[in-house]
């Protein structure tokens, strides 16, 4: 048996660092026992998740009364073929179908970034002693100074979003506050939780935030994933941007459609891709979970063996 804890205390220095600069966890926990993910939990959550997410953007643009205030903005010109009732009030006004949406991510997405958190930081503390548990209460005292950076981390980068987008062809003069709106969602759903969950690139006067750069690199740029938490970061990020790049073909075709209106379906594709790339990523650490415990098992009974 001391030969196998040495064999995981590699292991665990490498889980360490891994979480925000300002939150990090004394090193005292690189002796901790390490590769706890709560599947069943993870399972449940992303099923809720994705399923109120599609929700959120389908239905709550429904029920906005406020959103009359705004003159609708959209003409439908192709009175010969009427566009399904259900799509009437997400093609009236494209500006304030945006504005739900982004509502919607905005509430669900501070949700799914605490879960993911937790998991993260439960990923390094799982089975350590009084000490470890020390550390988790000053990460929690911490939250809402980590929430602040994760928000301030995702305005920043709707800006970067929103310049990316005039470059790809957006309107550069006209229909300003609709593509800030679409790169804003974007922003949310792509960069507030690994924000919240990595910690927060940018501040340079964090004590880990070399470690912070290095971990964002290695996971958005190399799309080198280490952990559970990782792979549920990284899919639904690039399935966004994959389904915000799809949902633009549509308005290049000529068929002067309400629901073409920019932009409507790149806001709807980013968050189709999402919840399709979401359900990826449950798929891969389920195959990577069944896989190690099948690999446990068998070492288990390898030991009772001899």
């Amino acid at each position: 048996m001391a030969k196998k804890s040495k064999a995981r205390k590699p292991a665990a220095q490498q889980k360490e660092g891994e979480l925000e600069g300002t939150d990090q966890p004394s090193s005292d926990m690189s002796q901790a026992v390490v590769g706890y993910f709560p599947f069943a939990g993870y399972t449940s959550v992303v099923g809720v998740h994705t399923t109120l997410l599609a929700f959120s953007a389908l239905f709550l643009p429904r029920t906005t009364d406020v959103f009359e205030l705004l003159a609708p903005e959209v003409e439908t010109t192709s009175k010969d073929r009427p566009q399904h009732p259900f799509l009437d009030t997400l093609t009236r006004n494209p500006a304030a179908t945006l504005v739900c949406i982004c509502a919607g991510a905005v509430v669900l997405q501070s949700w799914w970034g605490g879960w993911v958190r937790g998991w993260a930081i439960d990923y390094v503390l799982h089975g350590a002693g009084l000490e470890r548990q020390l550390d988790r209460a000053r990460m929690d005292e911490r939250k809402l100074t980590s929430v602040f950076h994760a928000w301030l981390t995702t305005a920043a980068a709707s800006a970067i979003f929103h310049g990316v987008l005039v470059l790809f062809g957006a309107p550069l003069a006209s229909h300003i506050w609709k593509t800030y709106l679409l790169s804003f969602l974007i922003s949310v759903l792509t960069v507030f939780p690994p924000a919240y969950t990595l910690g927060c690139p940018l501040i340079m006067s964090a004590p880990d935030a070399v470690m912070t750069r290095m971990t964002w690199v290695r996971v958005f740029a190399e799309f080198s994933t280490r952990t559970p938490v990782e792979r549920a970061l990284l899919y639904p990020a690039v399935g966004t941007i994959l389904g915000c790049w799809a949902g633009a073909i549509p308005i290049a075709l000529d068929w002067d459609r309400p629901w073409q209106a920019w932009p409507l379906t790149p806001a709807f594709g980013a968050v189709a891709g999402y919840i399709v790339s979401s359900i990826a990523a449950l798929t891969a650490n389920a195959v990577r979970f069944f896989a190690d415990e099948h690999l446990r098992t068998l070492r288990e009974a390898k030991m009772k063996t001899n």
